[in-house]
């Protein structure tokens, strides 16, 4: 598919999906909530957030809303070629403010692609226009190299601070904040120590918890998925999938029929020894 940019109201009533291609989403006016396979934030006017190819994400708009959405495939130029690293933007689900430049940027591509004859349905137009936003959005988010130094994150007191707040919208700014960072360092740190986006280690202390809660407690899997930072069961059992190849809903099962079997069991088993004749001493 080629690259697109438009602007659409959001339903105020929550939905969800996934697709193969990379988005952005801008608020132009309103407000809308989106929630990124565990992430959660608010897009106000000026903020937005980055959605990466094939992850489920829930939206709704609030009242009156307009958003700037861009969609572009994994193999659009302004993600390719000269501009590969650019697709480093989208190795996890974020969300972010315009600063001054990138408002006036922003109010630029506006008029442009209004004033030029097809702007909105022309993909090499758009593609220009969006190699120059993501460019600055990776200069902002990603593009800072942290001051070299040897100390280590303590990774057992920011796991306690994510167990702790596992129910909670957990941003990347409250990790640096643990570790006493900024966010662009905490993120190079923190991906040079475990190999992972700070996102992505997340997500699975999410599903760790959700895997031992589904095998150590009776709770419905919509409690679950709320205990542990999912905004909906859907969503909780779309990422266990992923993850763990089978359905939350298929573990419990699992342990349902172990249970009844050791319950019919122990009947006979109690039997069967009551029948043993004792040994001679």
């Amino acid at each position: 598919m080629p690259s697109a940019i438009r602007q659409i109201p959001l339903d105020t009533a929550s939905q969800h999906h996934a697709h193969d291609f990379h988005q952005i989403v801008i608020g132009l006016k309103g407000k809308a909530e989106f929630e990124i396979e565990g992430l959660g934030g608010t897009i106000s006017a000026l903020s937005g957030c980055i959605v990466p190819a094939n992850h489920v994400h829930y939206y709704m708009g609030q009242g009156e809303n307009r958003q700037l959405i861009l969609d572009l495939p994994a193999d659009a130029p302004s993600l390719t070629g000269y501009h590969h690293e650019l697709s480093r933007l989208f190795d996890a689900p974020r969300f972010f403010a315009l600063d001054d430049p990138l408002k006036r940027y922003l109010d630029f591509l506006l008029h442009e692609l209004a004033a030029t004859h097809d702007g909105w349905n022309a993909p090499a137009q758009s593609d220009r226009l969006a190699a120059t936003l993501l460019g600055c959005l990776h200069a902002r988010l990603g593009g800072d190299t942290p001051p070299p130094t040897t100390r280590r994150l303590d990774l057992n007191t920011l796991d306690r601070f994510i167990d702790q707040h596992l129910a909670c919208s957990l941003t990347v700014g409250d990790l640096a904040e643990q570790a006493c960072l900024s966010e662009a360092h905490f993120r190079s740190r923190f991906r040079d120590q475990t190999g992972l986006s700070p996102w992505q280690y997340v997500r699975r202390r999410r599903l760790e918890a959700a895997r031992r809660l589904l095998e150590e407690s009776r709770l419905p899997l919509s409690e679950i998925a709320a205990n542990t930072g999912f905004a909906h069961q859907s969503a909780l059992s779309h990422a266990f999938r992923n993850t763990f190849g089978c359905p939350p809903s298929q573990v419990r099962q699992r342990l349902d029929k172990l249970h009844s079997l050791a319950i019919s069991t122990a009947p006979n088993m109690l039997l069967k020894s009551k029948l043993q004749p004792a040994s001679n001493l």
